[in-house]
């Protein structure tokens, strides 16, 4: 083994089908939103791929594209691979995938029950059995012989299609709910025909469309297929069952990718694409069990919480999976395979595992902590500036931290005062959560990776008009932060209140009764930490309605976190105003003017913050830019995006 490849078994070859495939990692399908009002591909769609690509993995999978836009479609800003017109278009993706040594592949889908009924041309959504998804579209129709035949030529004529247009493979949607994984599922197939009841009668049309899909496309296309594990809820498909399907089926695939959850419910689908509150590695014992299966002899893949190289490997070394699909570490950090294979794993920026690149609903694919991401090709490298610079960065949080590596990147000289005697800023107060592991690694990268930057760091020495302008400096970034608001309500500075973020950062321990006043992400994580300590009684109190707290945060990590508040027995009281503290506890009046007082032995203040926005310095030089919260009160992400937006035309 070369000494700059300490990886033993991540970048060997892996044989799948007629396909020998570069490595043992595949970028794992992720809907990008970049295609135009038609679906077809975007330039940034195809800049996109070939991002993916570039990274290093064996193949691009893209994420979930339905087989027809009559029944099948679950998500806006699908990839449409259903018409010969559009066949050009994907052209343009595989040769950006191959230029860099890169399988192209799709993932096929029928949505099934889970349809978007905005996107259906159908009256009726089509499933195994009608069986709606509480609150979601209640018209169900369950599919007869002439809707599965047509099922199978859809599946038939979109794998036809995409071959022509020079893709590698495409990945069968049989996981999470969707139409093929709903038919195996004891679940959601009721069915009293040939198509429901034992195993083998529900496994008739799923393998009924891939024996087809085989048959059409030949032995030298790569068919992949991705499957749930376990669907987690009670009656859902279990491990055992999932073998035995894919005993059958692996006459007709080349490779099976082992998922878990179901995208359909909310109490499982934290599972199909787990938030930081789930483990890393989530899926792998699944993934053993098949592995471990003498009858089952096509390479296993697998999926979920996987975010770096070092865990690959372990999975691998351990047996449980021959290849690893990945997305998020990638996306967190291009470079990520390249570094590990140089020998460089620390230099790897760390994933925080905060699904803003999955938020959906309109938003391109991007990311919190690479700013770069998704922006298209003329972003993918950070320019040398035409005219170097002195800059003065006030401030050593995230914001203030990013803005310096990308003005040092640009060719600036740069001066950065930290009046703590450490950078990281508020990072230092949130990353100390039970489920903030993944944040604590960033922290410490970020730190390292902008004091070896390049960059002139001054810790312990806060900011002034001279010292500042002692440097003559050409701009002035001010990246000062946030304080907490300061609202006037009575008992709100007693001895027995705190503010959030000397409770979550461990300056001061609360126990006992706890009642947390705001209910933004900031108090329900807070108070979700305080509950998962054993003797804690946590309570939420905000105005807004309890169905909206924490609604800043992505919908798949929302689901989590109010799942896990609800189970650690946190109280939620929205639509609440906070009256006043006192002795007796926190007082609190809801719509209809009834007062409820809550015992609390100690209160948690996350009633929100203000920017630490001074706009004296604006008066020191004509080129001043505020970044972070100093800008506007966000997150970890509209810091990086906005350091980067500013560092780039700087």
């Amino acid at each position: 083994m070369p000494s700059f490849n300490n990886y033993k078994y991540v970048f060997e070859p892996l044989k799948a089908g007629r396909h020998t495939l570069k490595n043992r990692i595949m970028f794992s399908p992720m809907v990008c939103d970049f295609t135009d009002a038609i679906s077809q591909p975007t330039p940034n769609y195809v800049d996109f791929v070939e991002e993916q690509a570039k990274t290093g993995v064996a193949m691009v999978t893209l994420g979930a594209t339905p087989i027809n836009f009559t029944t099948a479609p679950d998500f806006p800003a699908e990839l449409n691979v259903t018409e010969d017109t559009r066949v050009q278009g994907l052209v343009l993706l595989a040769k950006a995938a191959h230029r860099h040594g890169a399988k192209l592949s799709v993932e096929l889908v029928h949505a099934g029950r889970a349809a978007d009924p905005v996107l259906l041309t159908e009256t009726d959504a089509l499933a195994a059995s009608n069986f709606p998804i509480p609150g979601k579209y209640p018209y169900i129709k369950e599919m007869d012989q002439r809707d599965m035949d047509q099922v199978i030529a859809d599946y038939v004529d979109c794998a036809l299609r995409v071959q022509r247009a020079q893709f590698d493979a495409v990945l069968m949607h049989a996981a999470h709910g969707n139409l093929l994984g709903a038919f195996l599922s004891p679940m959601t197939n009721t069915r009293s025909d040939i198509y429901g009841g034992s195993l083998e009668n529900r496994m008739r049309f799923p393998l009924a469309i891939l024996k087809a899909v085989r048959e059409a496309v030949g032995p030298n296309f790569l068919l992949d297929m991705r499957i749930s594990g376990d669907e987690i809820l009670e009656g859902g498909m279990r491990i055992d069952e999932v073998i035995e399907f894919i005993k059958v089926a692996q006459q007709y695939i080349d490779m099976v990718n082992i998922s878990a959850g179901l995208i359909v419910d909310p109490k499982a689908e934290f599972f199909t694409m787990p938030p930081y509150y789930q483990p890393h590695k989530l899926n792998v014992h699944l993934a053993k069990q098949v592995k471990e299966c003498p009858d089952i002899h096509i390479p296993v893949s697998v999926v979920g919480r996987i975010t770096c190289v070092d865990e690959a490997e372990e999975v691998i070394a351990s047996g449980a999976a021959d290849a690893v699909y990945m997305a998020r570490g990638l996306l967190a950090d291009t470079s990520q395979l390249k570094k590990c294979w140089r020998g460089e794993p620390e230099k790897v920026r760390p994933c925080l595992g905060c699904f803003t690149c999955a938020s959906g609903g309109g938003n391109h694919i991007s990311c919190s902590i690479n700013p770069q991401l998704g922006r298209g090709y003329r972003w993918w490298e950070i320019p040398e500036a035409r005219t170097k610079k002195k800059v003065v960065i006030i401030g050593g949080g995230p914001a203030g931290m990013q803005s310096a590596q990308l003005c040092i990147q640009r060719g600036h000289e740069v001066v950065l005062f930290e009046k703590a005697d450490t950078l990281g800023g508020t990072l230092h107060d949130i990353n100390k959560l039970k489920f903030k592991g993944d944040l604590l690694k960033y922290t410490d990268w970020s730190i390292k990776t902008t004091m070896e930057c390049g960059a002139d760091i001054r810790l312990d020495t806060e900011a002034t008009p001279e010292n500042v302008m002692a440097e003559n400096p050409d701009a002035i970034i001010v990246a000062t932060g946030n304080e907490a608001l300061n609202i006037p309500i009575p008992g709100l500075d007693r001895d027995n209140v705190y503010g959030v973020r000397d409770v979550d950062s461990g300056r001061v321990k609360v126990s006992g009764k706890i009642v947390v006043v705001g209910g933004g992400a900031s108090g329900c994580e807070s108070a979700l930490d305080l509950a998962m300590e054993e003797g804690n009684e946590v309570a939420i109190v905000d105005r807004i309605p309890s169905e909206e707290f924490a609604n800043t945060v992505t919908h798949i990590t929302r689901g989590m976190l109010l799942f896990e508040l609800d189970k650690y027995g946190v109280k939620r009281y929205g639509n609440n105003d906070l009256r006043f503290i006192d002795d007796d506890g926190v007082h609190i009046m809801d719509r209809n003017w009834k007062e409820t007082v809550l015992e609390a032995d100690y209160v948690v203040n996350a009633l929100g913050l203000k920017s630490v926005h001074d706009e004296a310095w604006r008066e020191l030089v004509p080129e001043v830019y505020y970044v972070g919260d100093a800008y506007q009160i966000g997150t970890i992400y509209t810091a990086n995006h906005r350091a980067l937006d500013v560092a780039y035309y700087l």
